[in-house]
């Protein structure tokens, strides 16, 4: 049963990528864009993580000394953010206007191409237009993906598919460490453009989305941004998906990026933020598997999302609260916090299946950037309360805002699990 402000679509089977492909070509296009996906969202995950662990000896490379280091070093950061905001807009009403396999491609393009001119900068405003343009491309790849892998799949078994993209796509942080600790810092920002064009030869065979064929020759309003606004219930439920990821880029954000700084007010000595946050992705990782494959088994997207919450709300208090025994307990701390905020992939997938067809490419490539966004009034708040306060309990303070915020937002989202996906939305 649909909700109301929507209806049902034809012309062709609900999961095929074509209508009219023989199960076998259907079988073997689903797993090629599950591979396509997956992959370019590591690559896409490997930049975006890259920047912040090369940032300080990439800046001192190009001559920034002192305080510089930090201003120069939030600027890049920012501009890199801008970037996304932008991004994410743009690409989900092109990937509702012209087509998923278009904006999956087009955006990596767009950040493999930035990530290998990055390699080359010579002073900061090079560097701050490309990570400009690298956000915007970085931007793209996950809604693209998801989205494009919910349409093709089979309405039991897309959640097996999104959790794949999310969980590999994850590992790209983990791998960025490794690379950046080898490698010089410019070398490091040419392996993930060049893998980024290797993704490229994996197009061939991919075909579109059928049900985004299906309504492509249609007078409807496709990738109507605005739309999202317009409408009071649809607007809530936009909100509602937005704000259940606060919780995990404050997380990352916050008590994972400023880890050393933590570490010090709880009287832990030698913990190194990169450290910390390839710990936390591992756990991502793990995360991401897990919940998908949770929500498979209990039929459920929205009492998995919860369960990771309240999860996540449990470790945060052991964060800042009960973290003072040592770096190996810190670390596996960062490790445990990013196993419960792995509930990404359920949280996009759940994005997206809340949508018409219409509208889902701009839903989904939109919330996840707006969640990474929200870290920057996250961080605000956070440094504000931080004089009056202390360190501690204003993260816990600004921590327990998202965290109400999600909790009421999850209790009040549509389950999705199995949701018919063959809609769109009337606007």
């Amino acid at each position: 049963m649909q909700e109301s402000g929507s209806k049902n679509i034809s012309g062709g089977s609900n999961n095929s990528p074509g209508g009219s492909k023989k199960p076998l070509e259907h079988k073997k296009n689903v797993s090629a864009i599950v591979i396509v996906a997956a992959l370019g969202y590591f690559v896409d995950i490997y930049d975006l993580i890259l920047f912040s662990i090369v940032r300080i000896s990439s800046l001192k490379s190009l001559g920034v000394t002192g305080d510089a280091l930090l201003s120069d070093g939030v600027m890049l950061l920012n501009m890199q953010m801008a970037g996304m905001l932008i991004g994410g807009i743009l690409w989900g009403i092109l990937g509702d206007k012209r087509g998923r396999i278009s904006v999956l491609f087009g955006s990596i393009i767009m950040y493999s191409v930035a990530n290998i001119l990055n390699g080359f900068v010579m002073d900061v405003q090079q560097y701050a237009v490309l990570r400009v343009i690298a956000g915007i491309g970085l931007a793209g790849e996950l809604g693209a993906g998801i989205t494009l892998v919910s349409e093709v799949m089979s309405k039991e078994s897309r959640g097996y598919g999104t959790t794949i993209v999310a969980s590999v796509g994850i590992l790209g942080a983990v791998v960025a460490a490794f690379v950046a600790d080898i490698f010089d810092w410019r070398t490091a920002y040419f392996v993930g453009g060049g893998l980024g064009l290797l993704l490229l030869f994996l197009r061939i065979g991919v075909y579109e989305s059928g049900m985004f064929k299906n309504i492509k020759k249609d007078e409807i309003g496709r990738g109507q941004f605005q739309h999202l606004f317009t409408n009071w219930l649809r607007f809530k439920k936009y909100v509602k998906c937005i704000l259940i990821g606060a919780p995990l880029w404050f997380v990352v954000g916050v008590l994972i990026t400023f880890s050393d700084a933590f570490a010090k007010a709880l009287g832990v000595e030698g913990i190194a933020p990169a450290k910390s946050v390839m710990f936390t992705y591992i756990g991502l990782a793990f995360g991401d598997l897990l919940s998908g494959y949770l929500s498979q088994y209990f039929k459920s997207r929205k009492k998995i999302i919860f369960a990771f919450i309240l999860a996540t709300n449990i470790l945060i208090v052991i964060y800042l609260f009960f973290n003072h025994f040592g770096s190996f307990y810190f670390y596996t701390i960062c490790l445990l916090l990013g196993v419960s905020c792995g509930y990404w992939a359920v949280f996009v997938t759940n994005a997206s299946e809340q949508f018409g067809t219409n509208l889902r490419a701009t839903v989904t490539t939109t919330v996840p950037n707006f969640v990474r966004g929200a870290v920057v009034p996250l961080t605000l708040l956070f440094q504000y309360l931080k004089g009056p306060t202390g360190i501690i309990y204003s993260a816990a303070i600004v921590a327990g805002i998202a965290l109400l915020l999600a909790y009421i937002s999850a209790s009040k989202l549509e389950e999705t699990y199995g949701k018919d996906l063959d809609y769109i939305e009337m606007i």
